[in-house]
């Protein structure tokens, strides 16, 4: 890998935990990356649409975040007390000790992560949030060295300043930028760097194996906590029960659902999958969560964003495979692309005229009625 780090490792630094495989029930492996996809972009699209002011308008981020993590820990316990999904939590050797120098932390840094990721959404588009969480690995590369967890390692910086490149090449063609909502954005990606690098940390030790359900039934309840001290003091004044009924009850339910089943889904997807296929997935979530942007909220993407977001994504796939890997991808895409191109012709040049088009329509569609809403 170009970080240097093995497949392992770098599973658990961006899981968060290190996975326990599922037993196989027999379906393919692209219908586990089919549903992280669907559930990821769900969780991201729909808190944006609760908060969106052109939309829901439920304009208590924080409340919100409280909500889910509160929702989480009754459902992870309801798991553990009558089911035994989460039963590798007794090989953990947890203590009230343990959890206050370890989970507490973690906790805190999961909060303040999560409580910034949701204020974003109120400053900024879902398109220009998603090129910005691109710089994920370089805070996360840096917090490791300022830690001491890995050497300094100039290849692998060389590696993540493409991707710095890009993202301040989108960020100059974001035309509804906002300085308190990117400096929002930057801070909730710090705190995330920061949990991942104390995850690691923690999972160095061989006693500590958790899979992201066991890790979330140790992290909820100390991030519901955090959050709802926060709340306290920011939404719960303001918030009233007209604002609950008005978005609705089953609204909320469904918004916290849809958030707890994405740490469900991921401990199937690092189950049966590896970590190229997990980089590539996350790659293609991505791009599609910045088209359903344009389409949804008619967030406007230029050329410029494309380009730059193009070279940043380019970056991050570059610094997590590496060279060789990237080799064998392409050589692997070039041969199914030639074996599907030999069994059906016609399809493939569909498609071939197909994506382009899509990809006109796209920026025809971004570009008219939310260029002309921001001129106006």
């Amino acid at each position: 890998m170009a970080n240097g780090r093995s497949s392992e490792d770098e599973r658990k630094l961006e899981g968060g935990a290190a996975a326990a495989p599922p037993q196989d029930n027999g379906l393919h492996p692209a219908f586990y990356i089919a549903l992280w996809i669907a559930l990821s972009s769900s969780v991201i699209l729909f808190n944006k649409w609760v908060l969106d002011p052109r939309k829901a308008n439920f304009n208590f981020p924080l409340f919100l975040t409280t909500w889910h993590m509160v929702f989480a820990t009754a459902m992870t316990q309801i798991l553990a007390r009558f089911t035994t999904i989460l039963d590798s939590r007794h090989k953990v050797p947890m203590n009230p000790t343990t959890y206050s120098r370890a989970i507490l932390p973690i906790g805190i840094m999961f909060s303040l992560s999560l409580i910034c990721g949701n204020l974003a959404y109120l400053y900024l588009s879902v398109s220009f949030i998603q090129m910005l969480k691109a710089t994920n690995a370089v805070a996360t590369l840096l917090a490791t060295w300022a830690f001491g967890i890995a050497p300094t390692n100039m290849k692998a910086l060389s590696n993540v300043l493409v991707i710095v490149f890009g993202v301040v090449i989108a960020s100059f063609g974001e035309i509804q930028f906002d300085m308190v909502g990117f400096l929002i954005q930057v801070a909730g990606i710090v705190f995330e760097a920061l949990r991942l690098v104390m995850v690691q940390r923690l999972l160095s030790s061989a006693e500590f194996k958790m899979d992201p359900l066991v890790s979330l039934y140790y992290y909820a309840p100390a991030c519901a906590v955090t959050n709802g001290i926060v709340t306290l003091f920011t939404d719960l004044p303001r918030i009233t029960m007209g604002d609950i009924y008005g978005l609705g009850i089953g609204t909320l339910v469904a918004n916290a659902l849809v958030a707890f089943l994405l740490n469900a889904s991921v401990v199937l997807l690092i189950g049966k999958t590896s970590a190229v296929v997990l980089t590539m997935a996350g790659v293609l979530k991505d791009i599609l969560l910045v088209a359903a942007s344009m389409i949804i909220f008619l967030d406007p993407v230029t050329p410029q964003q494309f380009f730059g977001y193009s070279i940043a994504l380019a970056g991050l796939v570059y610094y997590k495979l590496g060279a060789e890997k990237c080799n064998n991808l392409v050589s692997d895409v070039r041969l199914q692309v030639g074996e599907y191109n030999r069994s059906n012709p016609a399809r493939t040049k569909a498609i071939a005229i197909g994506v382009p088009c899509v990809l006109v329509l796209l920026f025809l569609y971004s570009s008219g009625p939310s260029a002309a809403q921001v001129t106006n």
